[in-house]
């Protein structure tokens, strides 16, 4: 067996760090915004409608690379903001997954009968207390198969983050890879290494969701 499966694993867990930085970072603002966002796309006022509802479909309307170009050369250009690769790595992911967990938001509180609402209202609840002792608690169970998803989507979505060279999984791969001039192993070890993270992953999600009866 060559010796570059296995002398390629300390670039990966240098990258394996980083990249696990910006995923749970990233994803944890993203289901911040994703909630508010979800949340505005439900609400009854027209400009914050409005104003969510933009956010949402220009970003799911993008590819996320055109997203990451944008945010650290984009703005630097059109702004003079300049960030550094990892912040804006986290941007990218945050705004990225806060887009489709406002989706899964949004459907996961249509998903709750009506009835609880006027139940809150029978108990002298206040539409705000309601959604958040009643309707919310109820709607989140059902959000976390699919915020499971989204979790390992945006994992794996880091990957993209090598175009501003940004040390993740596959930049040190990449690196290595035009070091040594072998590209079999280092690749097919940066595919053990994305496994090594989603399958434990995934089995977590399945556990919770039994445990929740999800």
């Amino acid at each position: 067996m060559s010796n570059h499966f296995i002398d390629v694993i300390p670039y990966l867990i240098e990258g394996i760090k980083l990249t696990l930085l910006i995923t749970f970072v990233g994803v944890a603002i993203g289901f911040v915004l994703g909630a508010i966002t979800g949340l505005g796309r439900l609400s009854k006022n027209k400009l914050i409608y409005g104003i969510a509802t933009v956010y949402v479909e220009i970003i799911r309307g993008t590819p996320i690379l055109v997203q990451i170009l944008f945010i650290y050369f984009g703005l630097s250009d059109l702004m003079g903001i300049n960030l550094d690769k990892i912040t804006a790595s986290i941007i990218a992911i945050a705004l990225n997954a806060g887009a489709y967990i406002a989706e899964i938001v949004r459907g996961g509180v249509q998903s709750i009968d009506k009835g609880q609402r006027e139940a809150g209202r029978s108990l002298g609840l206040t539409p705000s207390q309601t959604m958040r002792y009643i309707i919310w608690p109820q709607a989140l169970k059902r959000m976390i198969p699919a915020l499971g998803n989204q979790f390992i989507i945006s994992l794996k979505d880091t990957s993209l983050f090598s175009v501003i060279a940004v040390g993740e999984v596959l930049y040190q791969g990449r690196q290595y890879a035009s070091t040594t001039f072998t590209y079999f192993e280092p690749f097919f070890m940066i595919a053990v290494m994305y496994l090594i993270i989603t399958i434990p992953a995934m089995l977590i999600l399945r556990y919770i969701e039994r445990r929740l009866d999800v």
